[in-house]
């Protein structure tokens, strides 16, 4: 609006609803009727002593927004916007997710993990451009033309989804709060682009042995424990020798491993005892009698140190290419034991897909 602009107001009419009405510049033709500008429509918030406004094209979209609005203050499920950023929310919900306060839907804190690739997402691609906006201004359109343009940048729709992934937490707590305003989330119906990424590598069970059998010695039962037990890798890297029952058959999966935090609970925060089938015995217990200590880490470059991922990856994938063997993660290890799983309860009638995913 210009500075010789000026609003005028078309209040409401007799019998009209209180609460709305037409907001017009100074060089509207039919100020009266008839014209486009924008309806505005305000509720009273008695707690906070302030009023909520929002423009709208229409009358009528002003109309239930007010009725709305109104109920939804009667409620205190809504209040009068703050000045809070969104930049500023983003620290509060980091500092809250770290210290337990606030937990994603499974109820269970946030990893260390989680919450340096959420912090890592926001600083790098979500703050500096909307960081500033007001908690409560963010619209949809916003963050769907922030969508396209990393879809147009040539970023991955799983980036795109880890990148939006705090977000959307970030609105989830913030409808929960009244006092930030927010009653609308802003990231919901984004159009993401579909994910087409490469299917896991599988391993059948005779593969299995030959890409084993290839193995430095020093590495084997760790690529067998992978393969046979469906362990994540940081459960591998905090597995102790006290954990591994070769009289009873099991291995009681008890925590798992972060690089900068150590000692972590499990995924699911749960403890859990896996089996050990025969094809792992033997390298499991050949790597226990092996092992230069007596407790600690099983999996570990010393008893206190576990292996580190990338150097145990670089001799496996040189000891298969000289073999002429396709390579495997210990990601996807995993989704060969549960190929290994489900075919072996087939063929007793039936399998439990919960338990493997645990």
């Amino acid at each position: 609006m210009r500075p010789n602009d000026r609003i005028q107001h078309t209040p409401a009419r007799r019998g009209g609803l209180a609460g709305i009405r037409q907001r017009h510049g100074n060089r509207c033709a039919r100020p009266a009727s008839g014209c486009k500008c924008p309806w505005q429509a305000e509720v009273y918030s008695t707690r906070d002593g302030k009023k909520i406004r929002k423009l709208f094209p229409t009358k009528g979209a002003a109309r239930d927004w007010r009725n709305d609005a109104t109920t939804a203050v009667r409620r205190r499920i809504m209040g009068a916007p703050t000045s809070t950023t969104l930049r500023e929310a983003a620290k509060a919900w980091l500092e809250g997710a770290r210290a337990g306060v606030i937990r994603p839907r499974s109820g269970e804190p946030y990893k260390p993990a989680a919450i340096r690739h959420h912090e890592r997402g926001l600083r790098l691609r979500v703050l500096p451009e909307p960081g500033d906006r007001r908690l409560t201004e963010v619209e949809r359109e916003e963050l769907q033309r922030f969508v396209d343009d990393l879809v147009a940048r040539g970023k991955s729709a799983a980036l795109i989804d880890a990148t939006l992934l705090p977000v959307r937490a970030i609105y989830r707590h913030a409808l929960r709060s009244p006092s930030t305003g927010v009653v609308v989330n802003p990231t919901a119906g984004l159009e993401l682009p579909a994910a087409n990424g490469r299917r896991e590598r599988v391993a059948a069970p005779g593969e299995c042995a030959s890409l084993l059998a290839a193995l430095p010695d020093e590495d084997r039962a760790l690529w067998a424990t992978a393969m046979y037990t469906g362990l994540r890798r940081g459960e591998l890297q905090a597995l102790r020798i006290e954990d591994v029952d070769l009289k009873a058959g099991v291995i009681r999966v008890r925590r798992g491993w972060d690089q900068y935090a150590g000692e972590i609970k499990t995924k699911t925060g749960r403890e859990r005892t896996v089996p050990i089938p025969s094809e792992l015995r033997a390298p499991l217990a050949e790597h226990l009698l092996a092992l230069g200590w007596r407790e600690g880490l099983i999996f570990g470059v010393s008893a206190v140190s576990p292996f580190v991922p990338s150097t145990v990856r670089l001799r496996a994938d040189r000891a298969w290419a000289k073999a002429k063997l396709a390579p495997i993660t210990l990601h996807e290890c995993r989704h060969t034991y549960a190929s290994l799983m489900i075919d072996a309860m087939r063929e007793r009638g039936g399998v439990n897909a919960k338990t493997l995913s645990s």
